[in-house]
């Protein structure tokens, strides 16, 4: 999982996959200078990141990765409680996989359990098109 996540958002981000099944993706992100905003406090674009990288990957392992591509079509978050340092943890759980889209749920939580944000993400499965 390493080698996937190579010179990409997660890798800027300090995103660690803790655990990636069909089923359900845990991905674990630092709160540190490059995820809060100016205040000091986790900035929501990198928890709404985190949350649709898990829902990604999830995604990512229920699709045909020969034959299918998947994209985030929409995603809302409610942030509930900030959070200042130590790590963030999102727990991604599909609501609804589909031929042509899925549905994921997200909670973000601190390292007391304590839910941060919680996200729904749509993500749509697309057929690769050739490249000849």
């Amino acid at each position: 999982m390493e080698s996937f996540l190579k010179n990409t958002l997660l890798e800027t981000l300090g995103m660690e996959v803790l655990e990636a099944r069909q089923d359900f993706v845990q991905i674990r992100m630092p709160v540190d200078e490059r995820t809060r905003q100016p205040m000091g406090f986790l900035h929501g674009g990198a928890s709404v990141a985190l949350a649709e990288s898990a829902a990604s990957i999830g995604a990512y392992l229920n699709a045909d990765a020969e034959n299918q591509q998947i994209f985030g079509i929409e995603i809302n978050a409610n942030h509930i409680k900030s959070i200042r340092e130590g790590y963030v943890t999102a727990h991604a759980s599909p609501i609804h996989l589909g031929r042509k889209t899925m549905v994921w749920e997200i909670k973000i939580e601190n390292e007391s359990k304590d839910l941060i944000s919680i996200s729904r993400c749509t993500i749509g499965v697309v057929p690769k098109k050739d490249q000849g």
